[in-house]
């Protein structure tokens, strides 16, 4: 018997699982898989490389109950699953951990969210130790974890390169450097609510040591400051998405400095960051008039359309509606029109009149519509 999610897995939920898994191989058809002849009725029948097709078909759950039937298929899957999300665990999500970990070594993708706090550090020491290709790790929402978690992930998952780790409170900056100098192929970072460990000390390190990052998220990390972002703009010029909502302390510098450094920035979020002004409206509208050349020799091909797509500036109170709407001329994938709400400025009373050229057009053409005569 194995222990699966805390519960106990006998022969009955083993001839489940087996039917489950021969349900997907026969494609729900009821009948028995055949394969070069052979009619497959039991679960010792099938072969490895076709349990292999069948487990990535399945839940997650059905794959992990798959790996306790026998050595063979324990094997088998845990070699073979690169990919896993143990979101569905509501409770024990520890221990679960702390059971697969030695077994699937080769997984490249582990999702970890919870809704309820139940990670610890040992779990996360766990994965650090076995599973050493990781890339791609979800711990949002872990907030009994430590900087134990991040040291041990330095030294033992140094190929990650998308990490979320997003309302992990606990974690202090000095943790989140160490973990930049190992974690160098980092793309995707999500540190969003983690006031602690976002600051400018840790955005220095993350710009001096992860110039492969394309996306960050630093919503509500009120101790991000200029020097923290500028850091960043001048360390990561790959960035694509930067969310600073909630950053109340950065001022127009940050803005100006992603501006004329990261070149390919399409996503920005300023929400609630009162201290921008019309010169960062400015700065990002000169920067595509200044850079399209270059950026079309250099990138043509890749992206179909360069420059911003999307902007949040709600709640920035200080800007004009003669900026922002340079700045939406300049850049014509953002939008203010219904449905495509790309350039968001709620709680700006003063933009109302700041509309994008497919809105403008569509006004027009209902104004050209003659009216019938009553």
């Amino acid at each position: 018997m194995e222990m699966i999610a805390g519960a106990k897995v006998g022969r009955e939920d083993i001839n489940l699982c087996f039917e489950k898994l021969m349900m997907v191989a026969a494609g729900n058809s009821g009948e028995g898989v055949k394969m070069e002849g052979v009619v497959i009725t039991e679960w010792k029948d099938i072969p490895m490389e076709l349990l292999l097709r069948i487990v990535s078909l399945v839940d997650d759950r059905t794959a992990i109950v798959a790996s306790g039937v026998c050595s063979g298929w324990r094997d088998a899957i845990c070699l073979g699953l690169t990919q896993l999300c143990l979101s569905w665990c509501r409770k024990n999500m520890n221990n679960l951990v702390l059971s697969l970990a030695p077994k699937f070594t080769k997984l490249q993708t582990l999702i970890l969210r919870q809704e309820k706090e139940q990670l610890e550090d040992n779990a996360v020491e766990t994965i650090a130790n076995f599973c050493h290709d990781l890339q791609d790790l979800d711990l949002s929402k872990s907030f009994k974890l430590s900087d134990r978690s991040l040291y041990a992930l330095a030294h033992g998952c140094p190929n990650l390169t998308k990490l979320n780790i997003s309302g992990c409170a606990s974690f202090s900056d000095e943790a989140l450097e160490y973990l930049t100098n190992f974690c160098r192929k980092l793309k995707i970072l999500n540190l969003c609510g983690c006031v602690k460990a976002a600051n400018d000390r840790a955005l220095q390190a993350i710009g001096r040591n992860c110039n492969m990052l394309q996306s960050l998220n630093l919503g509500w990390c009120e101790n991000v400051g200029d020097l923290g972002v500028m850091s960043l703009a001048y360390g990561c010029p790959d960035l694509v998405s930067l969310d600073l909502c909630g950053c109340v302390r950065i001022t127009d510098d940050s803005v100006i400095a992603l501006a004329n450094e990261c070149l390919h920035l399409g996503s920005l979020g300023l929400y609630y960051c009162r201290n921008i002004t019309d010169r960062a409206m400015y700065s990002l509208a000169h920067s595509r008039v200044k850079n399209k050349p270059s950026m079309w020799q250099s990138r043509k091909g890749r992206y179909d359309e360069e420059g911003l797509r999307s902007l949040n500036i709600s709640q920035c109170t200080a800007l004009t509606p003669s900026a922002v709407q340079t700045l939406c001329d300049t850049f014509p994938a953002l939008h203010t029109c219904s449905g495509r709400h790309s350039l968001v400025m709620s709680g700006c009373l003063n933009l109302t009149s700041v509309h994008c050229a497919c809105a403008v057009q569509a006004h027009r053409t209902l104004n050209s519509i003659p009216h019938t005569a009553h």
